[in-house]
């Protein structure tokens, strides 16, 4: 058969007319043409005066490069009600400054896809090769005018009527962007400064900077319009203009500073900070509410803002902490979150009582995701504001000393809302300084950057860390002035950060933990004040709403994302302060280590799992260092070093069978030490921390009368821990040389016990009779519900009491157990300052427990309460037990007023009765009894020569024969040693005219003494001689 003929060769330059038609139509969606070919749905047709595109004879390859401004032209042109985009589908109907961003960034796509393919090898015709020149060349065109269309649209935005609104239309498209990523203008395939709207900023600035500043002002004024209607981020802004919530509006702005003279202008914006202070414009007041509302009106309006939710607005001076996050953008961003009070949070957990804990934990975990995405919007806008440049990070820096300095009252426990910003844009606020710390918390390097000079550089801090004034900050040493420290650090900005992060904290996560441990506590007591009442916890509104507090605290409060942080700021602020010398560190401000201590005693509470996998050996070595001899000028305010003692015993304490602990291996020990816990193998904690203990168990007397109970009760745990420590052993050998020390802790552990003990065991019988009462239905019914509420106040009280006091009784017996096993120890505790003490105290304890038969006394749950009368005897016994050989211990026993033969004796049966004590303990506790009664029968026989005692031999404070006169400088009076040395352990006065005073002002009376040796031989050998 015959072969068919060869098809005609393709027209070249018909090709490339389809593939220009085809490729505008895909990248401006438009068309344009008389033939019915040329249209299409999904496309705008176009209309164009100037034949050449559609000519074949002038433009034989079609479209050419300067026809492109003419079709933009013509499609921008087109009115807003123009029946041409009526027809449109969704997508075509989109604003102008959208459209072109839109044409930027399909021209971008098709424009390096037809490079990839030039580039991908091959040898090429000629005419492939122009062709794909021509169509670069359209879309490298189309990309150069659609951005000077688009800023001409935006400099004067009556040029196209579709353009009329073009600042607010590029707001909208900026705020779209992290909804619909595939949309965004600041992104472009071609690389990071070739998006459109980095193009549009930059063609806008060379063409006129005055009209760059205009127009980004207005896209910032309409972002921030919309947000200042939202109340927190699960806020709608506006209904019109740029809408979408506080996450989308914050990412706007986030979008908006990708450009770096964007950044700087939104930066240099009269809203961008509050005015100066001491200027009229400071002083104004603002009101909340239009002036010409009646009262009526703003009780209305303050109800429907209540019942939405929102909290009331409160009126406020211009410079202010109001001021700040209402009048500035970044307060404006930055005040956003997930407030208590807000509906939305109080709805989601409604009715908390009923919930399972999946069930919260869930949502909880739902809002912290909404925060944490805004959360890395507020980063990213805030580094953006940053790197712009060096004016932009000035305003960055002065917002920052602002927004510190007008809430430095922000840490109260009901700050004042008319002075002080909201909580939550402190928290963001700390959420962002955290963020520009984790270079440095990442880089033990970089952290060595931090210069400790910044804060004695008013110049730097702006005042943040003041020496003087209202708020003054205090520092850790004494005698620090601004001119100790010389500042020229080798980068600011990074002691800048930290510092400012330190008192962001100090605003923030601090009182936050405190105000959640508040919440908490009143759950605790309601929970159980309604169960004692027999009530339902499910219907009760009170425990309800509180819950519900509670719970929503701990969206941000055990965050995991924002607590792990914290910790590892914190434990790289210990690595610096370890590295500092004592000049530098006693400088720092005071609050930075009561902070530390403060957010690590919160977290073993409350957030232990959120200990896990984070490093806290810088804290550790950090707070053995500070309790330490050598570092104690550098902390002087007891309340604390208590502080410092609880972190040991809450953090650092391995727990055990007897105390179990919930903190985890990886906090109590150290790692390059082969896992053993820090308080074994650290070796400045095995030189100085038992003899730093045993200082502070003294020193705690002078913080709050309940909190000194728990601070010893913890010392006495570590003190337990330290001494079954073979690797400490040294150290409390070293311990009785420092004998002022040891006998301010002896007389410590006395006072205590003499304090405490007597008190529990007169509340416990009346806590014992309030629980047969509330057992008894009917005798309970019987009482008033006044007095029932009355009844049960006290029996909480008391109750409380007793648990706080009772592990520090037990604790304090332990202690003086194993102490005691050294005689070394044993040996000061029998010097004549403290023997008389110690043995009134041990048989006061002793009355308490055999002679008021405190053996016998029952409670409900005794366990609750850590009361062990058997096992408490039993410690008190071992202690008699360590010092029955002592001859002075047993003349002290027996000038007790407490001492009785009968109470011995029955001591020594119940502890035989009860297998107490067993073998050689028994037998000491036995042969004691036997020497104490020995030594009171002299004694009766001694009192006889005393009967007549010359006044001046006599103590004036205790009317007793003196041992060992001395004289006081102070007042000239003459009292025994011992009378004074007690005296001054806990008061260092001289007790007849108040005057300061110390042991070693106090003058050996030795004539006097002689005197009275020569009366007393004279009396005894009369009594000899008449015998």
């Amino acid at each position: 058969p015959p072969s068919s003929p060869n098809p005609p060769p393709a027209d070249p330059l018909a090709k490339l007319r389809r593939k220009k038609t085809l490729l505008l139509r895909k990248v401006l969606l438009a068309t344009f043409g008389d033939a019915s070919s040329d249209r299409t749905p999904s496309c705008v047709h176009l209309t164009l005066d100037d034949d050449d595109i559609y000519n074949v004879v002038k433009s034989p390859s079609g479209v050419q490069v300067r026809h492109v401004a003419e079709l933009l032209a013509a499609r921008l042109s087109l009115s807003p009600s123009s029946r041409s985009l009526e027809a449109m589908p969704p997508q075509t109907k989109l604003g102008l400054i959208a459209y072109l961003g839109g044409c930027h960034k399909r021209a971008g796509e098709e424009l390096k896809e037809l490079r990839s393919k030039s580039n991908g090898g091959g040898k090429k015709r000629k005419d492939d090769e122009s062709a794909e020149k021509e169509l670069c060349g359209i879309l490298e065109e189309i990309r150069n005018q659609v951005v000077s269309y688009a800023a001409s649209s935006l400099m004067v935005p009556d040029l196209f009527e579709l353009g009329s609104d073009a600042p607010l239309q590029l707001a909208k498209c900026l705020s779209t962007t992290s909804t619909d990523p595939a949309s965004s203008i600041t992104f472009d395939m071609l690389g990071k400064n070739s998006s459109f709207y980095y193009c549009v900023c930059e063609e806008l600035h060379s063409q006129d900077d005055e009209s760059f500043g205009t127009v980004i002002a207005d896209v910032v004024k309409h972002i921030t319009d919309s947000l200042s209607k939202c109340n927190s981020l699960l806020d709608e802004g506006s209904n019109e203009g740029v809408t979408g919530n506080g996450l989308l509006l914050t990412s706007a702005l986030r979008e908006l500073c990708t450009n770096k003279k964007a950044a700087v202008t939104l930066a240099k914006m009269p809203s961008f900070l509050l005015p100066p202070a001491n200027t009229p414009q400071a002083n104004e007041q603002v009101h909340s509410y239009p002036p010409e509302a009646s009262q009526q009106q703003i009780n209305l309006m303050r109800m429907m803002q209540s019942m939405r939710g929102e909290g009331g607005p409160v009126d406020y001076i211009r410079r202010s902490g109001p001021g700040l996050e209402r009048e500035t953008v970044l307060g404006l961003v930055l005040r956003l979150g997930m407030p208590a009070d807000h509906a939305s949070v109080r709805s989601s957990f409604s009715n908390p009582a009923t919930r399972s804990k999946k069930d919260v934990a869930q949502i909880t975990d739902g809002f912290r995701r909404q925060l944490e995405l805004y959360h890395s919007k507020c980063n990213e806008l805030m580094k953006q504001l940053v790197v712009a440049g060096e004016e932009s990070r000035k305003r960055v820096i002065q917002w920052l000393i602002d927004a510190l300095l007008l809430n430095v009252n922000a840490d109260g426990t009901r700050p004042d809302k008319t002075k002080v910003s909201c909580e939550e844009l402190l928290i963001n606020l700390s959420v962002v300084l955290l963020k520009l710390c984790e270079p440095f918390i990442n880089d033990p390097k970089k952290a060595l950057l931090v210069d400790p000079g910044f804060v004695s550089s008013p110049e730097s801090h702006g005042g943040i860390y003041d020496l003087t004034g209202d708020n003054a900050l205090p520092r850790l040493g004494e005698n620090v002035t601004d001119t100790a420290v010389t500042y020229s650090p080798k980068n600011s900005f990074i002691p800048l950060c930290f510092f400012f992060c330190s008192r962001s904290l100090a605003l923030t996560v601090v009182p936050g933990g405190s105000r959640y441990d508040d919440i908490a506590r009143s759950v605790y007591h309601l929970h159980r004040t309604i169960r004692q009442q027999s009530g339902d916890l499910r219907s009760d509104p009170r425990f309800n709403r509180y819950l519900q507090i509670q719970y929503a605290k701990e969206i941000i409060m055990m965050s995991p994302t924002y607590i792990t942080d914290v910790f590892r700021y914190y434990n790289m602020t210990a690595g610096i302060f370890l590295q500092m010398d004592k000049e530098q560190l006693k400088t720092m401000p005071e609050h930075m280590v009561d902070d530390m201590c403060s957010v690590l005693v919160y977290a073993s509470s409350f957030a232990v799992k959120l200990l896990s996998g984070v490093d806290f050996g810088n804290l550790f070595r950090l707070t053995v260092k500070l309790l330490s001899k050598d570092c104690a000028h550098l902390v002087r305010n007891y309340n604390l070093r208590a502080k410092l003692g609880d972190v040991l015993h809450d953090v650092f304490l391995p727990g055990n069978s007897e105390n179990p602990s919930e903190i985890p291996a990886s906090v109590t020990c150290d790692p390059l030490a082969g896992g053993q816990p820090y308080l074994t193998s650290d070796k400045l904690s095995k030189e100085t921390l038992a003899p730093s203990l045993l200082l502070l168990y003294g020193e705690v007397e002078n913080t709050g009368f309940y909190e000194k109970v728990n601070h010893r009760t913890k010392i006495a745990a570590l003190l337990k821990f330290l001494w079954e420590s073979p690797e400490h052993k040294p150290a409390f050998k070293r311990i009785t040389e420092d004998k002022k020390s040891f006998i301010t802790f002896a007389n410590g552990i006395v006072n205590e016990m003499n304090d405490k003990f007597a008190s529990v065991m007169e509340t416990l019988p009346a806590i014992r009779t309030v629980q047969l009462q509330m057992a008894n239905p009917q005798e309970w019914a019987a009482i008033s519900e006044e007095e029932r509420e009355t009844i049960t106040a006290r029996h909480t009280s008391n109750e409380r009491d007793v648990q706080r006091a009772l592990p520090l009784c037990n604790s304090v017996m332990k202690m003086l157990g194993f102490l005691n096993t050294d005689k070394d120890i044993r040996n000061t505790f029998l010097l004549p300052e403290m023997c008389h003490r110690l043995a009134n105290m041990l048989l006061h304890v002793l009355t308490k427990l055999v002679g008021s038969r405190g053996l016998d006394l029952k409670v409900d749950n005794p366990e609750s309460y850590n009361f062990r009368p058997k096992e408490m005897l039993q410690d008190l016994c071992v202690v008699f037990s360590s010092f029955a050989a002592a001859n002075e211990f047993q003349i002290e026993c027996a000038k007790s007023g407490f001492y009785t033969p009968d109470l011995m004796n029955k001591s020594v049966k119940t502890c035989s009765k009860q297998g107490l004590l067993v073998g050689e303990s028994m037998e000491l506790f036995e042969l004691l009894a036997t020497k104490v009664e020995d030594a009171s029968k002299v004694m009766m026989s001694d009192e006889e020569l005393y009967h007549d005692t010359p006044d001046e031999f006599l103590d004036p404070l205790m009317q007793e024969f003196m041992a060992d006169p001395v004289l006081l400088p102070t007042s000239g009076n003459v009292v025994d040693r011992k009378t004074i040395t007690q005296h001054l352990l806990n008061d260092d006065t001289d007790p007849f005219n108040r005057k300061k005073l110390s042991i070693d002002d106090v003058v050996p009376a030795v004539e006097l003494k002689e005197k009275m040796k020569l009366w007393l031989d004279a009396k005894r050998a009369a009594r000899d001689q008449a015998s």
